[in-house]
């Protein structure tokens, strides 16, 4: 047995662990400092704690709250403009999954020639970047410890990424603390997204020992508390669960990679704009069911470790994984594909895109035919 298992990051993990910014600040001898973050980070106070910290460095700030979800390469581009002029030397990102991609995205032009699409897929980043650390507010993404910034580009109407050990983040600040304001919606679909990554990655046909290991003890985590947390925003236990449970689940989906469910998300966000997180949940409990067929033995494992009753009958237990996924779908009151305003006319044009998709390549059930996604987007709609 022989495989590669990559982890860079350095994380300071607790309530209160914005207090250590200042202090690598100094260490990075930051004199100009790009601060990043979206409306939402900014309208809940947090940005204005995280200046505050900055400010005890002695660092000069500039901002970049432009951010939108699902950014794309415009975004990136008008953001590396103002960093470069301003000479920065070390990031700062802070918020989901979207800011931080863009953070990481814009960090590649200050050391690499432009424009940022030529970056998109493996190992095609030359030189090395700047300081970066990354403050999540969401338990979804894992952005803030992984190799990968995925990106929309609106000429060619798709998602793409970028993956390279070169643009994961120099530190990590993981303050539950940060995640308490986030509004129910968004909560139910970041917590989903990170369930998405930990089955997906469990099944990727890219996955051993290790990132299994680190997928399964993610998805308990996620699994137990994400109900608390959408239940009670204010429940930090949940809250603290939810954010370690994302970190540990990045450890595995950014060595084993992801699917077909991931496959169908990109499409969505890049035709419709849906939140990442909202267009994986919506498919996945389908998807999975699909990719029972070629995985019985995973999905009856993944059933084992949240303690889902299984009755030694193969056929029937590779479906239980699935069947719980549904139910907590519906608790979590995801929305289906129609409620969040996709129409049937658009299922053939969105098929086409999927099967382009080449995160299909590591999904277990290879073959997957323009059928096969028009099916699962009529069982999701």
């Amino acid at each position: 047995m022989s495989y590669n298992f990559f982890v860079k990051s350095d994380i300071e993990f607790g309530c209160g662990a914005i207090a250590k910014l200042p202090e690598m600040l100094k260490d990075y001898e930051a004199k100009k400092v790009f601060l990043v973050y979206d409306g939402g980070v900014k309208a809940a106070g947090i940005a204005d704690i995280v200046l505050a910290e900055i400010e005890k460095s002695d660092a000069e700030v500039v901002i970049f709250d432009g951010v939108i979800p699902n950014p794309t390469n415009e975004v990136v581009e008008q953001a590396a403009a103002l960093a470069l002029e301003a000479k920065a030397d070390v990031f700062v990102a802070v918020g989901g999954g979207s800011s931080i991609d863009l953070a990481k995205a814009v960090n590649v032009l200050m050391t690499n020639e432009g424009p940022i699409g030529r970056y998109g897929g493996m190992n095609m980043v030359k030189n090395d970047l700047l300081p970066l650390i990354a403050i999540p507010t969401t338990a979804g993404t894992s952005s803030e410890i992984t190799n990968v910034s995925a990106l929309i580009d609106t000429e060619k109407v798709i998602k793409y990424v970028i993956i390279d050990n070169k643009i994961v983040a120099s530190k990590v600040i993981c303050d539950p603390d940060f995640t308490r304001t986030m509004p129910v919606s968004v909560t139910a679909a970041t917590g989903m997204d990170a369930i998405t990554h930990a089955v997906e990655s469990y099944i990727s046909n890219m996955a051993t020992p290790l990132t299994k290991y680190n997928a399964t003890a993610g998805l308990r985590l996620l699994h137990e508390y994400l109900p608390r947390a959408v239940k009670d925003g204010s429940d930090m236990e949940a809250r603290e669960q939810m954010m370690l449970g994302c970190v540990i689940t990045g450890f595995s989906f950014s060595n084993a990679n992801l699917g077909f469910v991931h496959a169908i998300a990109h499409t969505l966000s890049a035709h419709f704009g849906l939140p990442h997180g909202m267009a994986n949940a919506a498919v996945l409990p389908y998807v999975m069911e699909y990719n029972a067929e070629a995985c019985p033995k995973e999905m009856c494992e993944l059933a084992s470790a949240i303690g889902l009753p299984l009755i030694g009958d193969v056929e029937k237990d590779k479906y239980l994984l699935s069947e719980e996924l549904m139910k907590l779908i519906k608790t979590l009151g995801i929305r289906t594909l129609s409620e969040q305003g996709i129409t049937e006319d658009a299922f053939d044009m969105l098929a086409d895109d999927v099967l382009r998709e080449p995160v299909l390549g590591f999904n277990p059930r290879q073959g997957v035919t323009k059928e096969d996604v028009i099916g699962i987007l009529r069982k999701a709609f």
